[in-house]
C-alpha cells in the first residue's frame, strides 16, 4: 500500500495561501548551523505570504546539558505548546519549508508528526523553488500568530524514538543503525563540530546528501528506494534506527524513508541525541573507518 506523499509543490501551495478557500498553515524553518541568525534574516528579506518563522535552536530544540547532543528535543508538551503559539492547529494542514533541501523543514515535519499532528506536508524545493516559480513573496517580520488548538497526542504511526541505551541494545540484537552524516565525518576523518570523530560501532553510513538531486529535492522514488534498501542490507526498513550529528538530519532521513514508502507502523525510529550526544558520554564506544 502506497502512503500519501509528504510533499507539496509550489503551485499546489499557492492555491492554499492564507485568504484562500482552504488555507494551509505555513512554517518557515530556514537555518544555517554556522550562522544561527541567517535563517531569520533571510525570512525577513523574503518569505511565502502568511508564513511564520521557527528557529532551530529556540523553537525546535531546547537548551542542552553537558552530556546531551547539540539539539535536544523539547518535551512533547513544550514542543506542542510552541507550535500552538506559532498558530498551528490540529484541524489544519501544515506546510513546512526551508531554503531548499528540506534538512531543517524535516525536523519540524518529523516533530509535528511525532506529536500526533495528522496532516503535515513539506514544500518541495523549499523557498528557492517558490522563488523560481515567480510566486508572491512577502517581507518583514510576521504578524503575531493567533494561537492554534494543538496539544501533544499519540505519535503518528511510525514516528518513534530511541535513546542511546536502547539503540545500543537494538544494535546487539541485529538492528540496523544508519548514520546520515557525510562519509568523512562517519569515518572519523573530519569532525568540524563535535569533540570526538567517528561513528557508533556497527552503524552503516547513508549520507542524506547522497539522496538529493542538484536542485535539493530527493532522488526519484525508485532510485531513492534502491539506495535506502542497499544501506539496510536486508534489515526491514521499520527496524532501522536513524541518527546524524545532532538529530536534525536524522529527521530528513526519516522523510526520505517516508517518500520511498519504506516507513512502517513501527519505524524507522530516530535517535534524537545522535552523534553529538553519543560522543559526549565517555562510556560510549566509538568506531572509525568507512565500514561498520
Amino acid at each position: 500500500m502506497t502512503a500519501p506523499s509528504p510533499w507539496v509543490s509550489p503551485a499546489e501551495l499557492a492555491s492554499h495561501l492564507p485568504g484562500s478557500e482552504a488555507p494551509w498553515y505555513l512554517l518557515d524553518t530556514r537555518f544555517d548551523l554556522m550562522d544561527p541568525s541567517a535563517g531569520e534574516r533571510s525570512f525577513v528579506a523574503g518569505h511565502v505570504p502568511g508564513a511564520q518563522y521557527l528557529h532551530l535552536d529556540h523553537d525546535l530544540a531546547r537548551k542542552r546539558s553537558a552530556n546531551e547532543g547539540r539539539h535536544p528535543l523539547p518535551s512533547r508538551e513544550v514542543a506542542a505548546a510552541r507550535f500552538a503559539a506559532a498558530g498551528v492547529d490540529a484541524r489544519q494542514t501544515v506546510v513546512v519549508m526551508d531554503a531548499g533541501n528540506a534538512l531543517f523543514a524535516a525536523r519540524a515535519w518529523w516533530m509535528l508528526r511525532e506529536l500526533g499532528h495528522p496532516s503535515v506536508l513539506v514544500l518541495a524545493g523549499g523557498y528557492a523553488a517558490w522563488q523560481a516559480a515567480d510566486l508572491p513573496i512577502a517581507s518583514g517580520a510576521p504578524a503575531r500568530a493567533t494561537p492554534g488548538a494543538f496539544v501533544a497526542a499519540e505519535p503518528s504511526s511510525g514516528f518513534g524514538t530511541v535513546d542511546a541505551d536502547l539503540l545500543w541494545k537494538e544494535l546487539q540484537r541485529g538492528a540496523c543503525a544508519l548514520d546520515a552524516r557525510a562519509p568523512d565525518r562517519y569515518a572519523g576523518q573530519n569532525e568540524p563540530i563535535d569533540p570526538v570523530a567517528g561513528h557508533i560501532p556497527g552503524a552503516r553510513n547513508l549520507p542524506y546528501g547522497s539522496l538529493l538531486q542538484a536542485d535539493g529535492t530527493l532522488l526519484p522514488t525508485p532510485l531513492l528506494r534502491e539506495k535506502i534498501e542497499a544501506a539496510l542490507a536486508g534489515t526491514l526498513p521499520e527496524n532501522a534506527l536513524l541518527y546524524c550529528g545532532s538529530g536534525v538530519t536524522a529527521c530528513a532521513l526519516h522523510l526520505a524513508f517516508t517518500t520511498a514508502n519504506l516507513a512502517g507502523a513501527n519505524g524507522p525510529r530516530v535517535y534524537p541525541g545522535s552523534w553529538s550526544e553519543w560522543c559526549r558520554q565517555p562510556e560510549r564506544p566509538v568506531a572509525t573507518g568507512s565500514t561498520p
